[in-house]
């Protein structure tokens, strides 16, 4: 763990280390804690799968398919990818093969690939691959809808928005483009007040958090670059962009980037690395 600011030291555990609680995955994604049920889930993106970890247990398939759903043969990354939670309580799922946000109708505990269609397209043209999505206390849902999942990314022909973009489902199901700004837009997530919107962009070329100031409607009013990763990942040994992102109880950002875990505050000051 490297601390490039003091105030970083109060954030972790001293006594902290890391643990291997699962390997052998062909590519681990959208990882959500249900403190409800003591348990974690994550996507297995190409395997089309959900698993389960509980602590002192390991890790156990817990549902699939989890993103793509029909039988005809598909290229690309078809799974599950971003998992998050609504105030209900209920699994919200990025489907990147599908192409659609969803909502789990079944429990928690005895979960099947049951879903409720939220979103599919926007003015009628499919989305390109939902990858990441956050929900906030009024049931509104946050989600990046980057290339990735496409088989042939930009250039794939089922391709049918011009553009990347960063969405809004509403509580009585709108759909509203957010951003279309943004290359590559990845992990989000929001500030603990639910006034900021912070974006992450995995773009290779312009790697980027981005924060955003909300209106009360939910609506985007003011916000960019919050801080630019590309020093960071020229410099890195790991060369990763960013990518997902939970907040702690401080309202810092704990998200995936160059070299690890980074720690931002939500003014953009880089203040640690957990290295991995």
């Amino acid at each position: 763990i490297e601390i490039y600011d003091k105030s970083a030291v109060a954030l972790i555990d001293s006594n902290a280390s890391i643990e291997l609680i699962g390997k052998n995955f062909t590519w681990s994604e959208g990882p959500v804690w249900i403190a409800a049920k003591q348990m974690l889930l994550f996507s297995d993106v190409p395997e089309n799968k959900i698993f389960q970890w509980k602590n002192g247990d390991t890790t156990k398939l817990y549902l699939t398919p989890s993103g793509y759903t029909d039988t005809a043969k598909r290229d690309g990354e078809n799974g599950a990818n971003g998992l998050a939670l609504d105030k209900e309580g209920r699994l919200l799922l990025c489907q990147s093969g599908n192409r659609h946000v969803v909502r789990l109708n079944t429990a928690l505990d005895a979960p099947k690939p049951d879903f409720n269609i939220l979103s599919s397209n926007y003015n009628g043209k499919k989305f390109n691959s939902p990858n990441d999505l956050v929900a906030d206390s009024k049931s509104n849902i946050y989600f990046t809808d980057p290339i990735y999942g496409l088989p042939k990314k930009e250039n794939d022909p089922t391709r049918e928005l011009s553009f990347e973009g960063v969405f809004k489902i509403s509580a009585d199901g709108k759909t509203t483009l957010l951003i279309d700004s943004i290359p590559r837009p990845n992990g989000v997530a929001l500030s603990l007040d639910e006034t900021i919107l912070f974006v992450a962009s995995s773009d290779s070329e312009k790697p980027k958090w981005y924060a955003y100031k909300l209106d009360e409607n939910k609506n985007i009013v003011s916000g960019g670059v919050l801080l630019d990763a590309a020093p960071l990942r020229e410099n890195a040994t790991v060369k990763q962009g960013p990518d997902g992102m939970k907040i702690d109880k401080y309202g810092n950002i704990f998200s995936s980037g160059p070299d690890g875990i980074n720690i931002i505050s939500p003014e953009g000051k880089r203040l640690g690395l957990i290295k991995i």
